[in-house]
């Protein structure tokens, strides 16, 4: 296995040294490379990948479908952003839920789609802990399908390696949905967070994250002749830092032969096994949040410092993931009346 020092050593400087490191290669399930693989760190958006994980498992069982229909129940319309902000009783397919799921991050659709698999949230979040537990998760655990922080929701490098791993091996057939530049819901657009899909060669996946007590989450894959490998990065300090790290590890790998142990045979290591790490005061303070806004051009646009990573050479190509037409509810208080179909009100013709 290569000295984890040799893979992070050029790694970005918004990427504190003892945060979570780990590089496997999917076919195999070696390791790479790892760093406090055992930390307990908060997931945030990274939990969407489990999400994920339940829903293909029930679209293969045939429980589901991608023409299934998901509605917007009040609960689900009610989480934080980031969001959808689709009234309750909006509908759409559970196609296009998983796009906004995976490339928009949408916390009111993950529980949307939980509400359409398990039932309830609760069982479907039932179902998550099952299946990390069959994984080999050991350090993980869930209380919600999006991400949100709160009490006895945690988990480590190492086990969102496997889970990606396992993604990736199970699930082919859905992989497209990783690789989408963006989504557009017929009235707005949104471009993947992933900053290396369509920028880095052989990038195909996988999800970011972000709340102030994780910092700036990512996991990636990319596959080139034929060879898939996997990084995951916790706790960078931006949306730049996450994608520079995650570029030179991949970048790396990619051309790395040696490998280590299987990634289930990893022995447990250092400190952080016992408490949920919380960097909140690292990240979300006036100073740290000058510094990201100095991480951007006058564009507004994100500076990469990777050497790997390219500049795209096309706009977003945007896959649609929007309403089903004629399903949003229409508040009937706000809307005057013959704007409900967009057709005007005829007008009585006048006497002759």
């Amino acid at each position: 296995m290569v000295a984890v020092a040799a893979l992070v050593a050029v790694a970005a400087p918004g990427v504190v040294a003892a945060n979570p490191v780990v590089v496997v290669d999917v076919a195999s399930g070696r390791v790479i490379a790892h760093q406090e693989a055992f930390r307990k760190w908060y997931p945030a958006s990274l939990t969407k990948l489990m999400t994920a994980y339940v829903t293909f498992s029930a679209i293969r069982s045939g429980q589901v479908s991608l023409d299934t229909v998901v509605v917007m129940s009040k609960h689900a319309a009610d989480q934080p952003a980031s969001k959808m902000y689709f009234k309750p009783g909006s509908k759409l397919t559970l196609d296009s839920a998983l796009k906004l799921l995976l490339v928009k991050s949408a916390n009111d659709v993950a529980v949307a789609i939980a509400e359409t698999v398990g039932g309830t949230e609760g069982a479907f979040v039932a179902r998550m802990n099952a299946e990390a537990k069959r994984l080999g998760m050991s350090s993980s655990r869930f209380i919600n399908p999006n991400g949100l922080p709160g009490k006895g929701q945690y988990t480590t490098a190492r086990d969102l390696a496997l889970l990606a791993a396992a993604i990736r091996r199970e699930f082919p057939e859905h992989a497209g949905y990783f690789t989408l530049e963006g989504v557009t819901t017929g009235k707005k657009e949104y471009p993947n967070y992933n900053l290396l899909i369509g920028r880095f060669p052989g990038a195909d996946g996988m999800k970011t994250g972000f709340i102030c007590a994780s910092g700036f989450n990512q996991v990636s894959s990319a596959t080139r002749n034929g060879r898939t490998v996997i990084s995951v990065v916790l706790g960078a300090d931006s949306l730049g830092a996450r994608a520079d790290m995650s570029a030179d590890l991949l970048q790396k790998a990619l051309t790395t032969n040696v490998a280590g142990n299987r990634l289930e045979a990893l022995a447990p290591y250092g400190e952080g096994q016992d408490q949920v790490a919380d960097i909140s005061a690292d990240i979300c303070n006036p100073k740290a949040a000058a510094v990201r806004s100095e991480g951007r051009d006058e564009g507004g646009r994100m500076k990469l410092l990777s050497a790997y990573i390219r500049e795209m050479d096309h706009p977003p190509v945007m896959s649609f993931a929007g309403l089903i037409p004629g399903s949003e509810p229409v508040d009937s208080k706000k809307t005057p009346a013959g704007e409900i179909a967009n057709v005007p009100i005829p007008k009585p013709r006048p006497s002759l």
